[in-house]
């Protein structure tokens, strides 16, 4: 197993795997490829991007997309995206990316991890059973637009 930083030429590459992981159960998205790249790529351009590609062998199984931030209790690593190819799950990949993105985060200073999930998906108990915690009062909050 191989964990490297992404390049603007790995994107592509990212997305299809991207939508691989998001297309199919549990999650059933409905992303097109053009739209899936430019929602990696406004990630990869933002200027406090964090991201990793892990790699089995020569088998891309998977990426973490993040950036860090600052909040109120000190810098942070807030991880926007997480997917590990569908044929790769099941390997322990997520908790390998997790843990290198916590030694980078703790070289570079930053104090917490902070991510969104769905709270009825099974990724959610994934990072329960890998110490996150649930801050229970917080709720995501949208509003669909009509024309």
């Amino acid at each position: 197993m191989t964990i490297k930083p992404i390049t603007e030429s790995d994107i592509e590459m990212c997305t299809k795997v991207f939508m691989e992981a998001y297309n199919q159960p549990p999650w059933n998205y409905q992303w097109q490829f053009e739209d899936a790249f430019k929602y990696l790529k406004e990630y990869y351009v933002s200027p406090d991007f964090k991201g990793f590609l892990l790699f089995d062998g020569e088998v891309f199984a998977g990426a973490m997309f993040a950036h860090s931030k600052t909040w109120w209790t000190g810098p942070q690593l807030y991880i926007d995206e997480l997917f590990i190819a569908p044929y790769e799950q099941k390997k322990g990949y997520g908790k390998a990316i997790i843990r290198f993105a916590e030694e980078v985060a703790l070289k570079e200073g930053l104090g917490t991890i902070t991510l969104m999930t769905h709270k009825f998906m099974p990724a959610m108990k994934f990072y329960e059973n890998i110490d996150f915690l649930h801050a229970q009062p917080l709720v995501i909050l949208f509003k669909q637009l009509e024309d």
